[in-house]
């Protein structure tokens, strides 16, 4: 932009409000230059030059709370882009600490059949085995 007034965001032409008064300041002057001017003309042109610069302040005031605006809705849309990427790592961490309680669980189960397994092949083997009889229980069972 060659005007020193104005800028561009985002593909938006801002115009700050000297540059908005130079504007208006022009096309007030090209609508006077037009045409006939007549007593009652000049009046009414006055009137309404009078009301456009209550219009100007009125705009400028309009423009700077919109500028407000934007500059908040910024804001919060990079403090939602933060909490969206503080919920995405909670998220990750819930999943990693579910899958490690998965694996203990499963650890702790496999040790338990383990064990029972371990306990039962030892009863199993004890079984097996003919008990020995001390020569007492042989002389008076037979």
């Amino acid at each position: 932009v060659c005007a020193p007034y104005a800028h561009t965001e985002q593909g938006v032409l801002y115009i700050e409000e000297q540059g908005e008064t130079l504007i208006k300041q022009d096309f007030l002057q090209k609508e006077c230059s037009v045409g006939a001017h007549t007593y009652a003309h000049t009046e009414r042109s006055n009137g309404e030059v009078l009301e456009q610069s209550e219009n100007v302040g009125v705009i400028a005031v309009l423009q700077t709370t919109i500028d407000t605006l934007q500059g908040q809705l910024a804001i919060k849309d990079k403090q939602i882009e933060d909490l969206n990427a503080r919920l995405s790592e909670s998220n990750a961490a819930l999943v990693a600490a579910q899958q490690t309680a998965q694996a203990a669980q499963a650890l702790h189960a496999g040790t338990i059949q383990q064990q029972l397994t371990s306990g039962t092949d030892q009863s199993e083997g004890s079984g097996d085995e003919p008990k020995k009889q001390g020569w007492f229980s042989r002389l008076f069972r037979g």
